[in-house]
């Protein structure tokens, strides 16, 4: 008779406990123990929040190698029927050697529980039939947990919940999470000591009045924006380095819609345009997908939102600077162009309409669907379609934490009907739902690969570009971690196309994320090693890096709200020197556009205290002694990186801190 000793390791959050009996059976290659009850003198504190208890099963012979374990636990009499999050079972044998099961989920019925041992195996690495019968299994179930839905025709599928109670336990919020996190304008509103202003209506008189509002919550950025605001070199900084980094591009040809004048623009371009555009120091930023967008109607009034082209101008001391700003896409009497020597505000007003432009641009397409809608995809189908044992799902399971809850919230309360962004923004509503689609019709695969997007944009060379500079080596560190993870796993291409679990994984995103449209470049399949460790390289950084960077900043560029207006009351202006300052404060939101609009900001770049870095693994899926090593490794490569990206922002002026490893979450969980 053999003595197995199990350790049984309670989650440590709030109520993981359970006061039920529990139940386990072991299941190995030669054979199975009995279905024991696990007790000991603990009682039931056995099972409390964060505790770890042995327990003794009895086996007649050995059960040969461990294949998985049955777990289940059973109500009192006079108790109630409880969840319990377990984190991981381990099972030593007489013999010495100890055996890990990853759980790291809630149970809350008395059904049987099969959890694999945590070997990662792949679908046709399996040569017990009680393993593979329990992958099956755990598959029908998954894809019976985690339905796709179609939110609106032409935008990325969703999964199939009505709140989030209707989520799967093991992906909603902790409980410290949901305590924190109030998704509502409400909190953000009294966090920042607006409550008052939020249902005013009345415009803005002057631009003190908007700064004692400002005032109320400010970060060393902010303060840095509000001083700025109006600099060219500042407006230019801000397409590489602010929150929408993604749409500026290298000119070198002239668009045919933008005639500009190239001597209006002598005093600042020196010799000549085209000989600047020949050296490569004309950039472009073309904002077409905005292009005839129906806009909102708030508190009554039309609101207007420009389709801008921007040329900007790398000067000989390496700034970046607007030249030519053009409101509407097409060339007409009325669609003037503006330059930096037209009157001060008629160029401060052109300028404003862009960056209002560019809030759109950003929170639909850059953060919403290349980040948040994306993530959702790759969640879903890795959930679908990946059963915990398979290297992918111990991959990228960390990389999907709190995702699908989120998601459910900002679809029901920021871009529902009566969500801020629909109510507040000048895109809200019908003309969201187009630039959506317009983005996914645009989206590539190589503009979602860092290296291949900086290329084709023509961008390796421009200076102080940090996005650039630390994605790209933020890229590359994860690349080596997602190979050599890979590597270890699949050693030939052979491999990766005998996978049919694999194989689903991308089928199911290439359809229901990419809408099956090969233009995008997203591979429908994995022919090779190489290809997948591409994709799964662009996955992780997609949740994490990309996200951060395009996420993290939006108050600290959006709390001063002349640098970032979510909408503007007045059309653009059309005749030279008709704008003053008393017609720019008429043309911002209103006093509750705004406070609403900064409170949202505010939540969306706030860290919550249960937030897990890029790179740390609380939860231990992986067991082999090789892939533990490649994440301490791992680890190590973003540590120095973080060092120096901290020695290199204590001489900028502006510091570029969203992408920094310590301050870039694990997945998109905001």
């Amino acid at each position: 008779m053999g003595e197995y000793e199990v350790t049984v390791f309670t989650g440590n959050l709030a109520f993981a406990n359970t006061f039920n009996n529990v139940f386990i059976k072991l299941v190995g290659t030669d054979g199975e123990s009995n279905r024991t009850w696990l007790v000991n003198i603990k009682g039931a504190a056995a099972f409390g929040q964060g505790k770890v208890s042995s327990f003794s099963v009895s086996c007649p012979k050995s059960i040969g190698k461990l294949v998985l374990i049955e777990l289940d636990k059973q109500c009192l009499p006079l108790f109630p029927d409880d969840a319990w999050f377990c984190s991981k079972v381990e099972v030593k044998y007489p013999e010495g050697d100890i055996y890990s099961v990853p759980i790291y989920r809630w149970i809350s019925d008395s059904e049987v529980h099969r959890f694999s041992e945590a070997t990662a195996l792949r679908v046709f690495e399996h040569n017990h039939h009680l393993g593979k019968y329990t992958r099956q299994q755990e598959l029908k179930q998954r894809e019976k947990d985690y339905r796709w839905d179609v939110y609106a025709e032409g935008m990325p599928h969703t999964i199939e919940a009505k709140d989030p109670l209707s989520l799967p336990a093991e992906v909603r919020f902790s409980f410290t999470k949901t305590a924190e996190f109030a998704y509502t304008a409400a909190t953000g509103l009294a966090e920042l000591s607006l409550k008052g202003l939020a249902d005013s209506t009345e415009n803005w008189t002057d631009f003190d009045s908007i700064k004692r509002v400002f005032c109320c919550k400010r970060t060393d950025i902010s303060d840095y924006v509000q001083k700025h605001w109006k600099e060219d070199a500042f407006f230019g900084y801000q397409f590489l380095n602010g929150t929408n980094p993604i749409l500026i591009q290298r000119c070198t040809t002239l668009p045919k819609n933008f005639p500009v004048d190239e001597a209006r623009m002598a005093d600042v371009i020196h010799p000549s345009l085209s000989g600047e555009m020949k050296k490569g120091n004309i950039f472009l930023c073309d904002y077409k997908c905005l292009d005839g967008v129906k806009t909102n109607t708030i508190n009554g009034k039309k609101q207007y939102l420009a389709a801008p082209l921007v040329l900007l101008y790398k000067t000989p001391n390496d700034n970046l600077v607007p030249v030519a700003i053009q409101l509407k896409q097409t060339p007409a009497v009325d669609n003037r162009i503006f330059y930096p020597t037209d009157p001060e505000y008629d160029w401060l007003m052109a300028k404003t309409f862009v960056r209002s432009a560019d809030f759109n641009e950003h929170q639909l397409n850059t953060h919403l669907l290349r980040t948040h809608l994306l993530a959702e995809v790759f969640a879903v189908s890795l959930l679908r379609n990946m059963p915990m044992v398979h290297p992918l799902y111990k991959l990228l399971i960390p990389h999907t934490r709190y995702t699908l809850q989120i998601n459910l919230l900002a679809r029901s309360n920021l871009i529902s009907e009566e969500g801020n962004f629909t109510k507040f923004a000048s895109s809200g509503g019908e003309g969201m739902v187009t630039i959506l689609r317009r983005s996914l019709s645009a989206i590539t695969y190589n503009s979602l690969c860092i290296h291949d997007d900086i290329a084709e944009r023509g961008l390796q060379d421009v200076p102080n570009f940090y996005y650039r500079d630390d994605g790209l080596r933020l890229w590359d560190i994860i690349y080596r971690f997602v190979q050599e993870i890979l590597c270890y796993y699949y050693k030939n291409d052979d491999e990766v196309r005998q996978d049919t679990e694999l194989q689903k994984w991308i089928g199911d995103i290439f359809e229901h994320g990419f809408l099956s449209r090969a233009g995008t470049g997203i591979p429908q399949k994995f022919s090779t090693v190489a290809e997948l460790v591409k994709f799964v390289t662009m996955v992780l950084f997609t949740c994490s890096v990309q996200h951060a960077s395009v996420n993290t900043g939006q108050y600290d560029y959006g709390a001063w709200m002349p640098n970032t207006p979510i909408t503007l009351k007045l059309p653009p202006p059309t005749k030279w020197g008709t704008t003053s300052e008393a017609m720019m404060l008429e043309t911002f939101p209103d006093v509750g556009t705004t406070v609403n609009g900064m409170a949202t900001m505010w939540l969306l770049s706030r860290q919550s205290s249960d937030f897990v870095p890029l790179g740390q693994y609380p939860e231990e899926h992986f067991r082999e002694e090789i892939p533990c090593k490649l994440i301490k490794e791992f680890q190590e490569e973003l540590d120095a990186l973080s060092a120096a990206i901290k020695t290199r922002n204590k001489n900028l002026d502006v510091p570029y801190t969203y992408m920094d490893p310590k301050e870039i979450e694990n997945s998109v969980a905001i």
